[in-house]
């Protein structure tokens, strides 16, 4: 019997369904996700545990970062920066950085190369006091020590891995070399079957800027990018909806009855949440445009400086701006259609996610 049509609904649900899976261990969430963007900004939380705290049992802010060390994973760039399993990250080392250092520059990583080995786990502030590098200019136009840039060269080009943080700062120790992979086009081929095992289904145009980003983690393969790309056009399952081409993972059907959001779920996701990282598919799926406006002028924000957007069932219905003034968690929510669901039942609900946040933070009853 031949199956339906795929729909945009069904790619909708299969969207949301698949990627928030039932809570589990954090390695195994990290497992399962293949990569956990990261980002700096606090607000509430970083993005990295507001992604892992609907996909972990019991995820307090934080625990990323407190368990880092003994989870087997690493700090690394893959399609941007963030947390993967140390499998993948061997994948992508050994590095050659697209910018060679100038020879000062070289003999100085060297140094510090040393000094790391030497000491086992160091703090950049101890390197600096070591070295007195002095400042330098980083890449988007101020200065910083000229040390820790370096630190950042080595960590990058696989030399040193972050053991740990100490008040966010990344700890570095040395890291061992990893021998180059023997066949690039399956390494790459791999990547890409992350990438698509987290963000499908991937409209083409998306899944081609991903494997484009890939210059990041594995910028010695640049020239692999293209042919990888249409490799993964001729093996993936795919499908073309309202003239779109899908892509999604081998071994499943978007249309399957297993893919069914849970109706009564309401979340507010982190803005790099897999469910709207992508902003046009976004868009296609929910009728409303949502951009990240941390670094948007204020008076230019539509929606708020950190607008969590919120989830109930299978649509993003809204965003929520979350504060913590006093110890105490503060909430303002908005709606996409200018108010929120009538009824106790999404009152309720919103009231519930709320409380998970607030203990999510650690905050005491307000």
């Amino acid at each position: 019997m031949a199956l339906r049509p795929l729909t945009l609904a069904d790619l909708r649900r299969y969207a949301v369904a698949r990627t928030l899976f039932p809570p589990t261990t954090l390695g195994r969430a990290i497992d399962r996700l293949g990569f956990v963007q990261a980002d700096p900004i606090r607000a509430p939380a970083r993005a990295q545990d507001l992604t892992l705290r609907h996909r972990v049992k019991n995820y307090r802010a934080g625990d990323l970062e407190r368990r880092y060390a003994t989870l087997g994973i690493e700090e690394d760039f893959f399609v941007n920066y963030g947390f993967l399993p140390r499998a993948t990250h061997a994948v992508m080392h050994p590095r050659t950085s697209r910018k060679a250092w100038a020879k000062s520059d070289a003999t100085k990583a060297d140094a510090i190369l040393d000094f790391v080995r030497q000491r086992g786990v160091v703090h950049p502030r101890d390197v600096d006091a070591h070295f007195q590098h002095g400042k330098a200019q980083n890449w988007f136009g101020g200065s910083s020590n000229a040390s820790t840039q370096l630190l950042d060269g080595l960590h990058y080009r696989g030399h040193l891995r972050v053991a740990g943080r100490a008040g966010g700062v990344r700890l570095y120790a040395a890291r061992e070399t990893t021998p180059a992979q023997e066949d690039p086009a399956a390494a790459m081929d791999a990547l890409v079957d992350i990438i698509v095992r987290k963000y499908a289904p991937l409209p083409a145009r998306t899944l081609s800027e991903l494997v484009y980003h890939l210059r990041l983690g594995v910028p010695q393969w640049s020239r692999e990018r293209r042919a990888s790309l249409a490799r993964a056009a001729k093996r993936l399952p795919s499908a073309e909806v309202d003239g779109v081409i899908w892509y999604w993972p081998a071994g499943e059907d978007p249309r399957a009855a297993r893919w069914r959001p849970d109706p009564d779920q309401l979340l507010l996701l982190a803005p790099f949440d897999p469910v709207v990282w992508d902003r046009r598919r976004f868009e296609s799926f929910w009728g409303w445009k949502y951009r990240f406006e941390a670094y948007t002028p204020a008076a230019k924000r539509l929606r708020g400086y950190y607008a969590l957007p919120l989830l109930r069932g299978e649509a993003v219905i809204g965003w929520g701006n979350l504060a913590v003034v006093d110890g105490r968690l503060q909430a303002e929510i908005g709606y996409a259609s200018g108010g929120p669901p009538s009824g106790k039942a999404h009152k309720a609900a919103l009231s519930e996610e709320v409380e998970r946040m607030r203990v999510f933070l650690g905050l005491g009853q307000g």
